[in-house]
């Protein structure tokens, strides 16, 4: 199973092969509930990127600053999680919580 806020190398090619070319780092934001009786996450990309949006939080993650992309949030089977990579520091959970909902306010 796998928990919210866990970091994972997601397989976003069209189908599932043993061979992923096209996979990233993804946040888990599916709460555990989800994670454990559903087969699918909700996830969000984490990147290096420059640009700052308001749909994107800031955090340190691998000794560097990441964005976790919130305009960018899919679900996933979770046989795409092909390994997770760490977790994101407690510090940074409230603030990734705080935006999505206000994306997600009427």
């Amino acid at each position: 199973m796998v928990s919210r806020f866990e970091v994972h190398l997601v397989s976003l090619d069209a189908e599932i092969t043993s061979d992923p070319k096209n996979t990233r780092p993804c946040v888990i934001l599916s709460p555990d509930e989800v994670n454990r009786n559903l087969e699918t996450a909700i996830v969000a990309p984490l990147a290096t990127t420059k640009t700052e949006y308001p749909t994107r939080v800031t955090v340190e993650f691998l000794n560097g600053r990441r964005h976790v992309i919130l305009d960018q949030i899919r679900t996933v089977d979770q046989g795409r999680l092909v390994k997770k990579i760490g977790v994101i520091d407690e510090a940074f959970r409230r603030p990734i919580i705080e935006r999505l909902q206000e994306l997600f306010a009427e």
